[in-house]
């Protein structure tokens, strides 16, 4: 219907739908709704049914609002602080405020009662549009004031922007005052939608100063051409005009310059002005770029005015075709099937075919949607059909991605990482990092800040988006170090001469460590990881160490004691004293070279106790039965040795038998004395030429007085026989105890350069008579009266 009111002419309609039969339907109150963005808006309906249906008494079980369906069932929406319900018995508002775009569509009612056929729902619903004010001016009769009027909802208590030849008022009321001038025109906006302005409204007339756009925006694809066209208009005859792009005024350093497009380089060879019947002009702009978007405006001049540039003209987006995504059902790791939609906000009016190309090649399908199969290394666009040249950006699944590792040098223990997962997907993938397939992160830059020899290892990353998944290739990190630990280790760990034995520089560091040994804090000529003994002796025995060094530092082990073991040496026996008298105290004494430190024990021959523990064995008060062989026990860990001595005790007995044969015996060493100083002297005379002057002779052992013809007998021979040492003593008396004690004596040292030798004899004989030794006291007299002592050492053959 129609109405005036006060001059105003303002056009109202209301349209009520009743949907149903049989008592059951949905009625709402209109079935369009316009709502400005940030304003509220309520969709009212109202709906009935019976109270019995087929017998069964009828009653609500639910009631809802929603736009969109899951299969056969509509989803409800949800309500919220910007979406709410006021419902009563028989009638239900849906209230949104804070209008968004997105809220655009068509709103349904729903019912559902306690029967299984009871539920019903309001078509075809109600038509929500969120877009500009679409404001008019409405002047009134008396040309004496305009009025700024809306047809779609108003936000509560809005404010006004007045406009006159297209410059701003500044006014925020929703009328104003207006002079009756042919020559002026007004226009309106909201406060915070300026864009949306109405068209001028003559004052009087239609020959007002005023342009009017063909369009408020323009959509257009990346590529393509667009025309931007106007009407104008002036009282009087217009001098000068064209088109220009505020966002381009700080592009104009002179402020005389003229902002006329046709000047502007960045649009050189792609924009004209087309002008095909008078009071209408055209911008055409070709080869569309992304840049090109902005707010384009259009002026003209007289003598005496020019069209102001508050007014906003028309926006141009400059945009390209998207594949949308939809639905994604992974069948194999090798391909996945996938529902892709071509979109744009730029969709050229008509909405002509759309033509779809896979892997480059043109697909025979013209809908909005292709569903195939994808592969690894697929790629899908799209472009309008006619506009094949402007195709949409490529969609694929993730190429290989390639790590980018920085440093590129080596990687030394203590510095700063960086791992890159550089990705090639469209959409946009989401990336992985993994070290031995275990999961370390999800960003696409994975940072060591201080790395660690412990982080070394084979490291690859992941992308993955909608149409499928790929690996990297690995990228191995070796962390650099100089020598942690260094320390020497043997084996094995008992060391026993004559072995083999190895000691190892156990060391941590990469790259590997040099290594340099020392025994006793001294170089040896050594410079591998282990040193190979493979027949250690006591020599080797000390402290050892290693050093462990690589570019990056060194460092020293600390000491390793080397202790040889081995069993005793062969043992050195004597007896002291030399001259055993019967009753005395014997002291026989073992010495041996042996690690660990061995045990010694004394043994008499064919006797199986031992008779004693340690190095020296003392008899006391020796009698004849001790005569006979003992032997020493030397014993460790490691091996025994031993080695034999005999001892002969003589009693008061065996004197008279061993004085008769003494006298025989005496002639012969006389003899033999007498024919070894005249051999001497014989070659003092005239030396052999294998003699030397002042080479050591056998040292002067046995006689206890020696005599000079004696000492002149005592010659190193070429050849030797066994070496005895006889001591014979005669006293007054006779009858005194003859004893005799037989010892074996230690190797002869003999010249290194005598070819052979034989064992020799030396026979000292010594009288006790006064004028050959001292004469004795009574006391010693008796004490030694007659005794004769023989000692016998007999040297083994060398």
């Amino acid at each position: 219907m129609t109405a005036s009111t006060s001059g105003f002419v303002v056009l109202l309609l209301s349209v009520s739908v009743v949907q149903g039969q049989n008592d059951w339907g949905v009625t709402y109150t209109s079935t369009q709704i316009c709502g400005v963005k940030g304003s509220t808006v309520e969709i009212r309906c109202s709906y009935t049914y019976p109270d019995r249906f087929n017998g069964h008494q009828i009653a609500i079980e639910k009631s809802f609002w929603f736009t969109t369906m899951n299969g056969d069932d509509p989803v409800a929406l949800k309500t919220g602080p910007r979406m709410q319900y006021k419902c009563s018995k028989k009638s239900c508002t849906l209230r949104i405020s804070n209008l968004m775009e997105s809220d655009s569509g068509v709103y349904k009612f729903r019912f559902t009662t306690n029967h299984h056929e009871g539920k019903y729902t309001g078509e075809p619903g109600v038509t929500l549009s969120v877009t500009d004010p679409q404001l008019q001016v409405f002047v009134s009769s008396q040309h004496t004031s305009a009025v700024c009027f809306s047809s779609c909802h108003l936000p509560n208590h809005p404010s006004y922007i007045w406009y006159k030849n297209g410059q701003k008022l500044y006014r925020q009321t929703k009328s104003i005052s207006v002079f009756k001038n042919y020559g002026d025109s007004y226009s309106c906006s909201l406060t915070g939608h300026e864009d949306f302005p109405s068209p001028p409204v003559c004052v009087n007339g239609q020959t007002c100063k005023r342009v009017i756009y063909a369009e408020r925006s323009i959509c257009a694809s990346k590529g393509s051409s667009v025309d931007i066209s106007c009407t104008y208009n002036s009282y009087y005859e217009v001098t000068s005009k064209f088109w220009f792009s505020p966002e381009r005024g700080p592009q104009w350093k002179n402020p005389s310059q003229s902002e006329d497009l046709l000047t502007d380089s960045q649009y050189t060879g792609r924009v004209q002005v087309l002008e095909t019947e008078r009071g209408r002009s055209t911008l055409r702009i070709t080869d569309l770029r992304e840049t090109d978007s902005a707010q384009y405006q259009f002026t003209f001049t007289t003598s005496d005015f020019k069209w102001g540039s508050s007014l906003p003209g028309t926006t141009l987006t400059v945009t390209a075709l998207q594949v949308q995504i939809n639905r994604v059902k992974t069948l194999s790791q090798s391909y996945t099937e996938a529902e892709l939609t071509c979109h744009s906000s730029c969709s050229p009016d008509g909405r002509p075919p759309f033509v779809w190309f896979k892997n480059g090649n043109t697909v025979d399908l013209e809908e909005t949607s292709y569903k195939a199969q994808f592969f690894p290394g697929d790629s899908i666009s799209c472009a309008f059909r006619g506009h094949e040249d402007f195709p949409s950006p490529l969609v694929y699944a993730p190429k290989l991605p390639i790590i980018l590792l920085s440093p590129t040098a080596d990687i030394v223990e203590g510095t700063l990482v960086n791992l890159t997962c550089i990705i090639d997907a469209n959409p946009a993938a989401d990336c992985a990092w993994y070290k031995n397939h275990t999961l370390l992160s999800k960003e696409p830059q994975f940072v060591f800040s201080s790395i660690q020899a412990s982080e070394s290892g084979d490291y690859y990353c992941t992308a993955e988006n909608k149409l499928g998944k790929s690996r990297s290739e690995s990228v191995s990190i070796d962390v650099k170090y100089a020598p942690k630990t260094a320390s020497v280790l043997r084996s094995p760990s008992e060391i026993v001469e004559g072995s083999s034995v190895s000691l190892t520089c156990s060391s941590d560091a990469n790259p590997a460590a040099k290594y340099t040994w020392y025994k006793n804090d001294q170089t040896l000529n050594q410079e591998s990881q282990i040193i190979n003994f493979s027949t250690i002796s006591s020599g080797d025995r000390g402290s050892y160490r290693c050093k462990s060094e690589n570019q990056y530092g060194q460092l020293n082990s600390s000491s390793e004691f080397i202790d040889v073991q081995y069993a005793p040496r062969i043992p050195d026996v004597s007896v002291s004293p030399s001259e055993i008298v019967e009753g005395s105290s014997v002291n026989l004494t073992c010495r041996s070279d042996a690690n660990p430190a061995a045990n010694y024990t004394w043994y008499k021959e064919n006797e199986a106790s031992p008779k004693a523990s340690g190095q020296i064995f003392t008899i006391t008060d020796i009698r004849a039965e001790h005569s006979g062989n003992y032997y020493c026990e030397v014993q460790n860990s490691v091996g025994r040795h031993n080695s034999t001595l005999h001892l002969t005790v003589l009693t008061g007995s065996g004197k008279s038998a061993a004085a008769g044969s003494i006298s025989a015996f005496i002639l012969v060493i006389i003899f033999l004395s007498v024919f070894l100083m005249i051999r001497k002297k014989f070659f003092k005379k005239t030396p052999g030429p294998e003699e030397t002057p002042g080479k050591n002779t056998q040292p002067n052992v046995g006689s206890e007085y020696d005599t000079p013809s004696a000492a002149a007998q005592r010659e190193p021979a070429k050849q030797q026989e066994d070496l005895f040492y006889a001591t014979v003593r005669f006293s007054k008396n006779r009858e005194e105890a003859l004893y005799s004690n037989i010892k074996p004596a230690q190797p002869n040292r003999h010249n290194c350069d005598d070819e052979e030798y034989e064992e020799v004899d030396y026979t000292m004989v010594n009288f006790n008579s006064a004028s050959a030794v001292p004469r004795l006291s009574s006391q010693e007299a008796e004490n030694d009266s007659s005794a004769l002592y023989s000692m016998v050492n007999k040297t083994p053959r060398v």
